[in-house]
């Protein structure tokens, strides 16, 4: 159903969460507030969580849902700017936890408008916060050959990214390309080899929209920063769906264990979603998540 979502590796996160009733917690990627709403359940009266999300549809639904809960509060911002938020307010060092979901939102990519998806026909938006930064419709009809390539290659790890980059190029010369499925069909038109079960699309599309939205730059200066914010104990639980995000994660989980002092611990190994939720949920197949805690 359009506008709903079903957080992916749920108990699995909220177990490794470890919550204390009286914890201090952040939720960096609200969403639809599925992971927010367990949290909650396990916290006491003196318990608190902070959400955060830049999509300002996120901001409608948490204060319909959580607004007359004094445990809640929900910050309309872009994850990389929460630590420096928990410092100001003096709970540097105090935070039990730090959840971060990462990826988009079944509702995001359901809702044509926001341009997520190749499956509707919609404007070719891809924005998180469709009030800031330029379009993914701006980016692709202005950007150099080479430039769509790399990031199609680098964030996409698509194979066939210059022959893209040259029909798209090819085709915003004849009409700027405005629409999810005049990109979707440039694209498709590009592949000479097509894989089975995976649209040719799917690709380009997650590319551009971690592009567009800086994702991976915003996941690293969160990352940076939670050491500095976690209480002695405190954990950091990860949920990744690109392969790029995710050895990111590992990457910095494991320098992080290795420096001198260790600024985290590695709990447990990578932790996949269980053949009962692939079942019900497809897009739960590529989840990875992660956990480290600060040392105590």
């Amino acid at each position: 159903m359009t506008g709903t979502h079903i957080p992916v590796l749920a108990q699995e996160a909220i177990e490794w969460l470890a919550i204390r009733a009286d914890g201090f917690y952040l939720d960096t990627t609200y969403g639809r507030g599925g992971h927010s709403s367990l949290i909650l359940e396990r916290l006491g009266p003196e318990g608190r969580l902070v959400a955060c999300d830049r999509d300002p549809e996120a901001r409608v639904d948490a204060c319909a849902r959580f607004g007359d809960d004094s445990r809640f509060r929900f910050m309309g911002m872009a994850f990389s700017h929460l630590p420096q938020w928990v410092i100001e307010q003096g709970l540097a060092g105090r935070i039990a936890g730090v959840l971060a979901d990462l990826g988009v939102s079944s509702p995001q990519l359901e809702d044509p408008a926001r341009g997520f998806s190749f499956s509707h026909e919609g404007s070719l938006d891809m924005r998180m916060n469709p009030e800031q930064g330029r379009s993914a419709a701006e980016w692709i009809n202005r950007a150099a050959a080479q430039e769509i390539a790399d990031v199609l290659y680098y964030y996409g790890d698509e194979r066939y990214s210059r022959r893209i980059a040259r029909a798209i190029v090819t085709r915003r010369e004849e009409h700027p390309l405005v629409t999810t499925r005049a990109l979707a069909e440039t694209i498709a038109r590009a592949i000479p080899r097509r894989e089975r079960r995976i649209h040719p699309a799917t690709r380009s599309f997650q590319a551009i929209r971690i592009y567009i939205n800086d994702e991976l730059g915003e996941l690293r200066r969160l990352l940076e920063a939670v050491p500095g914010l976690l209480m002695p104990g405190g954990r950091l639980v990860v949920i990744a769906f690109h392969s790029i995000e995710d050895r990111i994660v590992k990457r910095f989980m494991r320098l992080a264990a290795h420096s001198e002092p260790p600024k985290l611990r590695i709990v447990t190994r990578m932790i996949q979603p269980a053949d009962t939720e692939t079942m019900t949920n497809p897009r739960a197949r590529s989840a990875r998540l992660r956990v480290a805690e600060a040392p105590a």
